[in-house]
């Protein structure tokens, strides 16, 4: 069975695109492949959390990993900080990883042209512990968005620098796990692209956010002065109101409000509010697994363990193989 690694960073609360656009097909993965889906707090740390808030967002991160459906019995679910394996092989492959090719990773140039005043060695080497989380677990499918393709790449490169350096055909050739027409995405409620906690709360309805926060955010989505003529192409910020329909609206609704555009009748506070209580309906069922999951401290602790259990398992084996393929032996 091939092995799958995929990670959230503990930033916060999960939104609709996260959920629609990937997490909806890590539930299936977890019934077809051996999968490891990681919290990833020790690459937050690039962002200074504070202890209260790294604590609280790896748990909101594990509390909606679980409402959202993924089994920890049938998928290994765990924090980067609970395999101290990670951060060892994170060292190793930081030994060949040489500056130029790291300042040329264009996230690593996007965050000092957006932070220069944190320019940090953990954002400069985000690829090589990323490289980590992958190798850890010799996983040969992980599922990344377009942003990530060249860290990817970046890993394939560590993990054959190791097998040539050590003249040991170890580490696997991790690839992009296609989601293909699987793939849902997501637009913002800002007009100008995907949904992202990046882009600010007012873009993203997170599946935690109460009837009336979902209501307030929808209302604020952006539209135009309405279409100027029949039939006319809709604009960014209206068509992605019509595919945020797509995903959470019936047919009937979807196909009721497209005819009224067509015919310069549509009102948009009247789609925005059926879209609010579409929204609604589609994720009550999840925040109301949040809620309960959240408070059921003795499950997550149970879980918590479990998973670092299994996940150490397969880390210290592959740790072993790699500290003696290095040349680390015992006298």
């Amino acid at each position: 069975m091939e092995t799958v690694v995929s990670g959230i960073r503990s930033t916060g609360n999960l939104h609709l695109g996260n959920y629609y656009g990937a997490i909806q097909n890590f539930v299936k993965m977890q019934h077809e492949y051996n999968c490891f889906f990681f919290i990833a707090d020790l690459h937050s740390l690039t962002t200074h959390p504070t202890p209260a808030n790294l604590h609280n967002n790896v748990k909101t991160v594990l509390v909606e990993y679980l409402a959202t459906g993924i089994d920890p019995e049938q998928a290994t679910i765990y924090m980067q900080s609970d395999v101290p394996e990670t951060s060892e092989l994170y060292l190793y492959l930081n030994m060949n990883a040489y500056l130029g090719e790291l300042e040329r990773s264009t996230s690593f140039k996007d965050k000092v042209r957006a932070q220069p005043e944190n320019v940090n060695a953990g954002l400069l080497t985000y690829p090589v512990l990323m490289t980590a989380d992958i190798l850890l677990h010799r996983a040969t499918k992980v599922p990344v968005g377009k942003d990530q393709e060249q860290h990817l790449e970046m890993a394939r490169t560590f993990g054959n620098r190791f097998n040539r350096l050590y003249n040991h055909d170890y580490f696997p050739e991790p690839y992009a796990f296609s989601f293909s027409k699987n793939l849902v995405k997501i637009p913002g409620l800002d007009g100008k692209g995907k949904m992202g906690k990046s882009e600010g709360e007012g873009n993203a309805i997170f599946l935690s956010d109460s009837p009336e926060a979902i209501r307030k955010k929808v209302m604020r989505a952006v539209t135009d002065s309405g279409p100027a003529t029949e039939n006319q192409t809709k604009p960014e910020e209206i068509q992605n109101l019509f595919d945020l329909m797509k995903v959470v609206s019936t047919p009937d609704t979807i196909m009721h409000f497209d005819e009224l555009y067509n015919k310069m009748q549509i009102r948009y506070g009247d789609l925005k509010k059926q879209l609010a209580e579409d929204v609604i309906i589609a994720t009550t069922p999840i925040r109301e697994r949040i809620n309960d999951i959240a408070n059921n401290a003795e499950y997550l602790r149970k879980v918590a363990q479990q998973g670092a259990e299994k996940a150490r398992e397969s880390a210290s084996k592959t740790i072993k193989e790699v500290r003696e393929i290095i040349g680390f032996r015992s006298f």
